[in-house]
């Protein structure tokens, strides 16, 4: 088994990003049940999240604890739900939430703020997932982290773009396939911008900033209220 499937592929459930997300699922199920204890019900707007993701949990646990998950995502990327009794799939920008103001009881995302855009855009994915509900859950892969975590690939988010470029066009990376032109091979290079703990900071001021740490560093972050 190669390091990047140990590390990072999460059908493989004895790999280390399973065993992560399973062990920050805890706070996530300890968030959901205390709400329902007070409310009798849970809405949960997940933004750029995909149904296999909620497999944390057992169905028989939505459905006792009247969960209702929102999967919000843009046009290309959403997917028809299996559990439509309480999953719901639902077309927006997470930088132009189409909510009110604490529509929703919490709001969760997984990697996503990394691939929103420039520094304006992750600003304002910050400012909108906080403002559509009072309990939140989002985490991050954390920049100083070696290993970059959605190309399989050590260090390649410390390179300049032309040698991130010139890898992509040599080689598979990850999930993606080796880039034929140099349109495909920046499509890569800008599909993630990872953040660091002073950016976090900023962007979640009023968060409780959990870091899960591999080999004695920081690999991500959760910002959670």
């Amino acid at each position: 088994m190669s390091l990047a499937q140990i590390i990072g592929n999460y059908d493989n459930p004895n790999s280390i990003g399973s065993k992560f997300r399973r062990r920050r699922s805890g706070p996530l199920k300890s968030m959901i049940e205390n709400i329902f204890a007070q409310q009798g019900k849970v809405s949960i707007l997940d933004v750029g999240g995909m149904e296999y993701y909620w497999s944390l949990f057992p169905q028989e646990f939505y459905l006792a604890h009247n969960v209702r998950i929102t999967l919000l995502n843009l046009r290309d990327d959403i997917r028809p739900v299996a559990h439509p009794d309480y999953i719901e799939a639902r077309e927006g920008d997470g930088c132009a939430l189409p909510f009110a103001d604490n529509h929703f009881n919490i709001c969760h995302s997984n990697s996503v703020i990394e691939h929103v855009g420039n520094w304006h855009r992750k600003v304002c994915f910050a400012e909108e997932i906080t403002r559509v509900a009072p309990h939140y859950f989002h985490q991050t892969p954390n920049f100083w982290f070696p290993w970059e975590p959605h190309f399989g690939f050590p260090i390649y988010h410390w390179l300049p773009d032309p040698v991130k470029l010139a890898i992509a066009r040599s080689r598979k990376l990850g999930w993606w396939q080796r880039a034929d032109t140099v349109m495909d091979g920046m499509i890569r290079v800008e599909h993630a911008s990872l953040l660091n703990r002073h950016m976090m900071t900023y962007l979640f001021p009023n968060a409780e900033l959990v870091e899960e740490r591999l080999f004695g560093m920081t690999k991500s972050f959760v910002a959670m209220r």
